[in-house]
This record gives structure tokens, C-alpha cells and sequence, in this order.
């Protein structure tokens, strides 16, 4: 056990030194974070799976409500979440708004939280 300070001195060097790990970068943190906060959602989640197993890879807003048992409304403030995050892209046609996943996104959420975890 230290008893003066300069062992405690010694102590505190070894243990806080300059090997001491660094967070991520503030900007990375907060990209993450937003990935994460988009998909955080049950409701987004729900609507993210409908698009990625819809038989030809898209969805129509219209298609979109029943399944999940939300307003359209709703379902198209989660899907503009969804779409700033990087996970959906939006076209337009005519009255209706139909989805696609971004290619790569799950990979990129999937590999954005493992990697932030991992030692650098």
C-alpha cells in the first residue's frame, strides 16, 4: 500500500499514462449515433424489414401502414428517419413514395457498432 506521495505519484502515472485508451472521434460517436437511433425504433425496424424482404426489393408507402398498424402519416415520418440515417432510398412516382434499402446499409450498421467496439 502507497504510503507518500510520490508512490502515489508512481501509482497514478502507471495507471493513467499515456497507454490509457481513447474514445472514438466525437464525429464517428455521433454518426454512430445516429444510425443507431434510427434504427432503435420497433416501428422502424418493422417498416426497414418489410422493405428488405418486399419481393421485388421496394415498397410502396401504401403497402406500408396496414402491416405495421400505423397511420400514414407515421409510417412516413419513420421512413424519412430512415432515409436521412443512409438506410432507405426514396423515389417519388406520381402520388406515391416507394422505398428501397441502400445497398450495403445493414452491412454498414451491422459493421459501424461491432467495429466501434473493437480495440484500436
Amino acid at each position: 500500500m502507497p504510503t507518500t506521495a510520490r508512490e502515489l505519484t508512481v501509482l497514478d502515472a502507471a495507471c493513467c499514462g499515456d497507454g490509457a485508451a481513447r474514445p472514438m472521434e466525437l464525429a464517428e460517436a455521433e454518426r454512430l449515433a445516429g444510425l443507431l437511433k434510427a434504427v432503435a425504433d420497433p416501428a422502424r425496424l418493422r417498416l426497414l424489414s418489410l422493405v428488405a424482404r418486399s419481393a421485388d426489393g421496394e415498397a410502396c408507402i401504401c403497402d406500408l401502414t396496414a402491416p405495421v398498424g400505423l397511420s400514414q402519416p407515421t409510417v412516413s415520418h419513420h421512413m424519412r428517419v430512415l432515409v436521412e440515417a443512409g438506410l432507405l432510398a426514396r423515389e417519388q412516382r406520381g402520388r406515391w413514395a416507394y422505398y428501397r434499402l441502400v445497398p450495403g446499409a445493414s452491412e454498414t450498421v451491422a459493421a459501424a457498432f461491432l467495429d466501434s467496439f473493437r480495440p484500436r
